[in-house]
């Protein structure tokens, strides 16, 4: 299988720099626009099926990818991003003054296994990730697939790809509306495209490991 991971387009809470979980917010204008630039970027592409987070950034970035290839947007439950429970909506200086000691552990070689008050542990959300798709791969072997998502989730699974620790999910970028590209043959996994923004031309890169 050939899948293409996509990070949805922007949200507000993305322009704002607010962390964003699970907090169903939707795609602002230039997020809508990034979403078409995505679209014109794939529509040559043979694309099996489109597959998507149940959140609404994720699913309207997903069909605006599915429109030129008919395709109707199939919705995977474990593709959702990281519960960040108490986190939601807040900013660095926020969570600064809030949660001083789980930051310390965050920024730490154990954030694997620390779960976010209120919400999830990275591991949980690689563990999930990854069996939503397996799922994926055992309906498409041979087929290239679009999964639209969000920035732990692609995050997890490129740790997961690359073989590299949890902890090292700060080694890696993945800015709003970018792609990356693994090949699965059998049980090989290969990272052909990383963290990709040619069809985004002109726009600023900014810093996004907040989530969304």
């Amino acid at each position: 299988m050939r899948l293409v991971l996509v990070r949805h387009g922007e949200t507000d809470s993305n322009k704002a720099g607010l962390t964003l979980g699970q907090a169903d917010v939707e795609l602002n204008d230039h997020g809508r626009w990034q979403a078409q630039q995505l679209a014109l970027s794939l529509k040559h592409a043979a694309i099996a099926a489109i597959y998507s987070s149940p959140l609404k950034r994720a699913v309207a970035t997903a069909e605006a990818i599915a429109r030129p290839h008919a395709l109707q947007v199939q919705v995977e439950e474990g593709l959702i991003e990281m519960d960040i429970g108490e986190m939601e909506g807040l900013t660095f200086q926020q969570l600064r003054q809030r949660y001083p000691h789980f930051l310390q552990i965050w920024l730490g070689g154990q954030v694997a296994y620390q779960r976010l008050p209120g919400g999830e542990r990275l591991l949980d959300v690689q563990e999930r990730a990854w069996q939503a798709i397996e799922r994926i791969r055992e309906r498409h072997n041979q087929q290239t697939v679009v999964a639209v998502t969000h920035n732990f989730v692609i995050l997890t699974l490129l740790c997961r790809a690359l073989g590299l620790e949890l902890a090292d999910f700060r080694r890696l970028r993945h800015n709003v509306a970018a792609k990356s590209v693994l090949e699965m043959p059998g049980d090989r996994v290969i990272v052909v495209g990383l963290n990709d923004t040619c069809h985004l031309q002109g726009e600023q890169p900014q810093e996004q490991e907040a989530g969304g």
